[in-house]
């Protein structure tokens, strides 16, 4: 099928491709992507005097993937290329341009644990002393990130947080987590305080342009936040705080839980908080930061 002196590989690629676009309707962006991961790993056959498919076993597959895992990809790269290759070499086999498939043999890189990024409580306050809190977005803007790391929610559980889940005389609300399921939440008294404020200085004003809505927190129309909407808010005042960590509004969630854990918090009640089926999705968080791990052993160790 291939052309003289191009690679072996190239007419295979296009057709798969072309197929991939069709079938499932794909965006250039994503189509590129496949082909960016399938090109990568066709080159690393070639280096291994790969002329054809056919020759393709399953020792070069872990080879390869050896090479990634040693050139630091993360786990989630690492699975994006083995379902890029995965889907490219059933469509080989199925379409009989290959005997064997050698992917069979492959089992799927166990994706493990990797450590979120966290804020300290001191970039934490940085980030909360921006909002302007003398005028109506800024008020707001200030108790959506009190909400968020005080009570660690997730950004689709902020932004369909309503008025009737606000148990603030008795320090709690109500959270519809993933797949519906309640759970009741813990919030400070700082939190506390920012609503109070929000609701009597921010958004009254807000809900004029829309009778209707009963979240606790409303966009400039007057209407239910969106996620994007909500990752606008913090990327503006993380980028102004100078912090070059890569923060989202999960990370408000990830920093909640860390430190409350760095702060001796039971790790069965820290689960309850976030809502987590598993308690082993919550030890992720039992790891510590560097310097406060550092500080401790200075302390107490008899030859810190």
């Amino acid at each position: 099928m291939s052309e003289q002196n191009d690679p072996f590989y190239k007419s295979f690629l296009k057709e798969y491709l072309t197929l991939l676009k069709l079938e499932r309707n794909l965006s250039d962006n994503t189509t590129s992507a496949y082909s960016n991961d399938l090109s990568t790993c066709f080159s690393f056959f070639e280096l291994e005097n790969v002329k054809d498919f056919d020759e393709v076993t399953y020792q070069h597959i872990n080879s390869f993937f050896s090479g990634l895992h040693y050139a630091g990809l993360t786990n989630s790269s690492i699975a994006r290329y083995f379902s890029s290759l995965k889907g490219f070499f059933t469509f080989l086999f199925l379409s009989k341009y290959i005997q064997n498939n050698p992917m069979e043999k492959i089992s799927p890189p166990k994706l493990g644990k990797t450590l979120p990024e966290v804020l300290t409580v001191n970039e934490i306050d940085a980030v909360f002393a921006l909002p302007n809190v003398g005028n109506k977005f800024g008020l707001r803007d200030r108790t959506i990130l009190e909400v968020l790391y005080a009570c660690g929610l997730r950004v689709s559980e902020l932004i369909n947080l309503k008025i009737s889940d606000l148990f603030l005389s008795d320090e709690s609300i109500r959270v519809f987590g993933k797949g519906s399921k309640e759970r009741i939440v813990p919030i400070g008294s700082s939190a506390i305080n920012w609503l109070d404020k929000y609701f009597l200085n921010s958004r009254v004003l807000l809900e004029k342009k829309s009778k209707s809505e009963n979240y606790v927190f409303l966009n400039t129309r007057g209407t239910k936040f969106s996620r994007m909407g909500i990752w606008k808010i913090i990327s503006r005042y993380v980028k102004e705080a100078g912090i070059l960590k890569s923060v989202h509004p999960h990370t408000f969630r990830h920093s909640f839980a860390t430190h409350l854990i760095e702060g001796g918090a039971d790790l069965r009640a820290v689960q309850e908080m976030l809502g987590h089926a598993d308690i082993s999705t919550t030890q992720i968080y039992t790891h510590l930061d560097r310097d406060f791990v550092k500080q401790e052993h200075k302390k107490y160790h008899p030859r810190g």
